[in-house]
């Protein structure tokens, strides 16, 4: 009996029909205009996108067909009319009323779906994002003896469609009518119409036009003929101005033919951060796609921004942005290529125009050189670089050094660019974005040129030594200096070096900042914590306070009686040395500080109550 019930149960539900998604349309509705879509006027750009699609599949079967699209906006209403492929009462049923289905698909077209915007097929449902009631009226070129067929739709979920006399249509196309909703009406006015056809329709290939004006502007002006290249310079100038709102300082081709590219890329006119999104704008056939495209380009071409058509690229499901998949890959290397070629142009050609632009955006080329060896061999003469002898490209610094000595950062640099520079020591600051990898990398194209990173022993070595008679004479002095700084994990080293004015100089590098950072933390973990990191200690230097023998104050310091106002100058030179080369201070130098300025103040009117 149990074994008959479960077979019956099996049979019931192996008979029982299947069941289709409600679609709650206002939900969906507002979905869209919410997380799909950026912002409400998308809906002009789906209405354009449908009668160009429908025009193109005319064409398809009937190359002579007229090519028209008109808008025409009052009252908030809108109409859009098309001379395209047009729909038979079948054709509305199975497309217009099935959401995600698109015309695309039908009728044998697949093959030729490249030729068309749209691939999603939410056509018209965009719509309802500004309007409560959309009015559709079609009459199909590839049944020319099919009436004309009406479609009107709420946005309730309800439609409605009706076959009408010959005469409400009396030529092949579509005519959609809207009605705005509450609170929508300014996206319909005539205004906001004109602005937006122009805006994603001004490279469309068929006549478009609001009324009596015209929308489609061909053809681009990166394609027009102009008569010199100083006309194309002003005109390409003044479209940036129109697109961006910048004047460029110069502007590059981007005629790719194979990756299906035409266009052009504007340098700006000012710096900007490498990590600044860029944001260019890309036509997908002659349609606004996007105005925001970030992928575009390689990261280190921050510094132009693109207005190009294509006919290669996918656009994602909003139709508002790039489908990062291999053609995208590819396009952003040709395009990377083309300002490639452009800039190594410049070097050839117009190194004027190449050092003013050098001049706002030399840290895009760097970027672009650590990789790219022949650029750093072409832009080598021209790249700037803080040094000890001001601001050169590393060709002239090379050719006055034997070694290029480099710092890693910038506050190594300004603690030793003045010694270094008084000592005849060449030394390039390392320390900015990029630097480093480049100047390790010149041996690479300059072959037979030696680069070394600037340590605290090689400066200490180009110091003069003092004598020895002289040195033996102030061990007490030192003996006292290097007992107070000993704690600080700080060595002390006498030395005479100009400039005089300068009467401590504080030396480190990479290794020593390593080993007292590890210091401190061992200081402070538990047992076996301490352990481990016991276990790393280095043998590397200490950082070093190399006092100068040549300046009044430290001679004066070293001849005082008392070791422990030696101490506290000490720490007070100590503590100079580091602001001056604008390190930044730890907890344990803040403290010093403090101690060392109360500590004078406290001798100073100690003294003068004596008096």
């Amino acid at each position: 009996m149990d074994s008959q019930t479960s077979q019956s149960s099996q049979a019931s539900q192996a008979s029982s029909p299947p069941h289709t998604f409600q679609v709650d349309l206002r939900g969906l509705v507002d979905l869209l205009s919410h997380h799909l879509y950026s912002s409400p006027k998308v809906y002009l750009r789906e209405l354009l996108q449908n009668a160009v699609d429908a025009i193109t599949a005319r064409r398809a079967e009937q190359p002579g067909a007229p090519a028209r699209v008109r808008l025409y906006a009052e009252g908030g209403t809108l109409r859009v009319e098309d001379s395209g492929v047009g729909l038979t009462e079948s054709d509305v049923h199975s497309l217009l009323a099935t959401i995600g289905r698109s015309s695309k698909r039908a009728d044998g077209l697949q093959e030729a779906r490249a030729d068309f915007l749209g691939q999603f097929g939410i056509g018209l449902l965009a719509c309802f994002v500004v309007a409560e009631r959309i009015r559709v009226v079609s009459r199909s070129a590839r049944t020319p003896d099919a009436r004309p067929v009406e479609w009107t739709a709420s946005d309730d979920g309800s439609y409605t469609v009706r076959t009408l006399s010959d005469d409400a249509r009396p030529e092949p196309g579509t005519t959609v009518h809207l009605v705005a909703r509450a609170g929508a009406g300014e996206w319909l006015s005539r205004e906001r119409v004109l602005a937006l056809a122009r805006d994603f329709g001004a490279l469309l290939p068929y006549d478009v036009r609001v009324g009596e004006e015209a929308v489609t502007d061909l053809p681009a002006p990166w394609d027009r003929p102009y008569p010199s290249p100083a006309a194309r310079r002003v005109a390409l100038a003044r479209h940036c101005h129109e697109q961006f709102g910048f004047t460029p300082l110069d502007s590059i081709g981007l005629d790719v033919p194979l990756a299906g590219i035409r266009g052009v890329a504007y340098v700006l006119p000012s710096a900007v951060s490498p990590a600044q999104r860029a944001r260019h704008r890309v036509h997908l056939k002659g349609m606004l796609l996007t105005e925001r495209a970030e992928q575009l380009l390689p990261d280190w071409a921050f510094f132009v921004r693109c207005v190009l058509d294509t006919d290669s690229l996918r656009p994602t499901a909003s139709r508002e942005a790039l489908y990062e998949d291999e053609t995208l890959a590819a396009v952003r290397e040709a395009l990377g290529e083309r300002i490639r070629s452009w800039l190594t142009g410049l070097a050839a050609g117009d190194p004027q125009r190449l050092t003013a632009f050098l001049s706002v955006h030399h840290l895009g080329v760097k970027s672009l050189a650590r990789h790219d060896r022949e650029i750093l061999r072409t832009m080598l003469p021209w790249l700037p670089f803080e040094t000890t002898d001001g601001q050169l490209s590393l060709e002239e610094f090379a050719q006055r050094h034997a070694v290029v000595h480099y710092t890693r950062t910038v506050e190594e640099f300004r603690q030793v660019a003045p010694i270094a520079s008084a000592q005849g020591i060449g030394v390039v600051n390392g320390g900015y974005t990029y630097d480093s990898d480049l100047i390790e990398a010149l041996p690479s194209v300059r072959p037979g040129t030696a680069v070394a990173e600037l340590d605290a022993d090689t400066v200490t070595a180009h110091l003069d030594p003092v004598e020895p008679a002289a040195e033996l004479a102030l061990a007490d002095f030192l003996a006292t200096a290097r007992a107070t700084l000993d704690p600080l994990g700080c060595d002390v080293v006498l030395r005479a070096f100009h400039p005089l004015s300068v009467p401590a100089l504080h030396l480190d590098d990479r290794a020593a900042r390593h080993e007292q950072a590890r210091a401190e933390a061992e200081e402070h973990a538990d047992e076996l914590w301490a352990g481990i990191l016991g276990s790393l200690r280095g043998g590397a230097p200490r950082a070093r306070l190399v006092l100068n023998h040549l300046n009044p104050l430290v001679r004066r310091i070293s001849s005082l009686p008392e070791r422990e106002l030696i101490g506290t100058a000490t720490e007070s030179l100590y503590g100079q040395a580091l602001l001056m080369a604008q390190r930044p201070l730890r907890p344990a130098d803040s403290a010093l500080l403090n101690r060392a300025f109360l500590g004078l103040l406290e001798w100073a009117t100690h003294r003068e109550d004596e008096h």
